[in-house]
């Protein structure tokens, strides 16, 4: 009698601290944000944008935590942490995805898009849409494209042609497809971190580095290089990415309400990005630091004809039905 009423007691015991650990396990689903850059750039605006949509449509279920400033890992760590599961949400730029598929290299492609609306409508295309699920076999899910937005060419000489290039040191990201487009021109491609690259020219180890006009002006280099050529030659943009496994472990209901947010976040940080990258080139000029050089046509077309052998390197590892088609995107 005396072991039946203990063996109750220690059931009941048992069934309370269950049903109290359910009841503290209940709390929100916490989605983990990681991104590189401060709060109030284009990006981070968009990460917390997303972070209140979520709250204000499915709080209580879901709570979004942004970790700005690389405080959980670089872009480099981040997407091996997230299959991990210790981080949900992350933002790289595109040229970090290589390791994982080489069909994103199509945006590192040089002159291959003439301006953000070529950009914007080979994104939301199908062929756009299918890079999105491209990761999907290493575990990823490409959730989105963000905008910083198209690179210009800064020097420590006037670069106008492709052959006023010639034997210069440009640093650039880490890319075999940026690289190839520098060694296009004879120049030396360096492959250095963003942190480094205003004392590398400031102390003149490099002569020059390509970059949005957001970057260029938050990060000074307009104030340590006498020249800037508004080339739009490349792009610079990021994929906001998930894991397949936490995703797919999302009930579809509220996964459908999370893409509604953060399709919503994308398009303001994008809208943001936009109206920055005007406002930093005005900057810029009012500056007077330095002198930006705007292209003829026909000295464009020298820098298009120059690079565009950098596409057909590629072609193999990107598919060339996928590069036409993001080329008809200028027409």
């Amino acid at each position: 009698m005396l072991r039946t009423i203990t063996t109750l007691v220690a059931s009941v015991a048992v069934s309370a601290m269950i049903f109290t650990g359910t009841a503290f396990a209940s709390g929100p689903t916490v989605i983990k944000f990681s991104h590189v850059v401060a709060e109030n750039t284009p990006k981070g605006q968009m990460a917390n944008k997303f972070k209140d949509l979520v709250t204000e449509r499915l709080g209580g279920k879901y709570e979004v935590e942004v970790f700005p400033n690389s405080q959980l890992f670089g872009d480099n760590k981040v997407l091996e942490a997230m299959l991990l599961g210790d981080v949900q949400m992350a933002a790289p730029a595109l040229s970090k995805f290589s390791r994982y598929t080489k069909q994103l290299q199509i945006f590192d492609l040089p002159f291959l898009f003439r301006d953000m609306v070529a950009v914007e409508k080979f994104q939301k295309s199908s062929n756009g849409l299918e890079l999105l699920d491209s990761l999907k076999k290493k575990g990823l899910v490409g959730l989105g494209y963000l905008h910083n937005g198209m690179k210009q060419l800064s020097s420590s000489k006037p670069l106008k042609v492709p052959a006023d290039a010639h034997g210069l040191k440009f640093r650039i990201m880490s890319s075999d497809v940026l690289a190839a487009q520098f060694h296009a021109v004879k120049a030396t491609p360096l492959k250095k971190p963003f942190s480094e690259v205003f004392t590398l020219l400031q102390t003149k180890a490099i002569d020059g580095q390509e970059n949005t006009w957001s970057n260029i002006f938050s990060k000074k280099f307009f104030e340590v290089q006498p020249y800037i050529t508004e080339s739009n030659h490349g792009l610079l943009d990021y994929m906001v990415v998930t894991s397949k496994e936490f995703w797919m472990g999302v009930p579809e209901a509220d996964r459908v309400v999370l893409k509604k947010s953060l399709d919503e976040a994308i398009a303001f940080g994008n809208d943001v990005a936009a109206k920055k990258a005007l406002a930093d080139r005005q900057k810029i000029v009012d500056s007077k630091r330095t002198e930006i050089i705007t292209l003829t046509d026909a000295e464009r077309s020298q820098w298009v004809e120059a690079m565009k052998p950098v596409w057909e390197e590629f072609e193999k590892q990107i598919g060339k039905d996928m590069i036409d088609a993001a080329y008809k995107s200028n027409m």
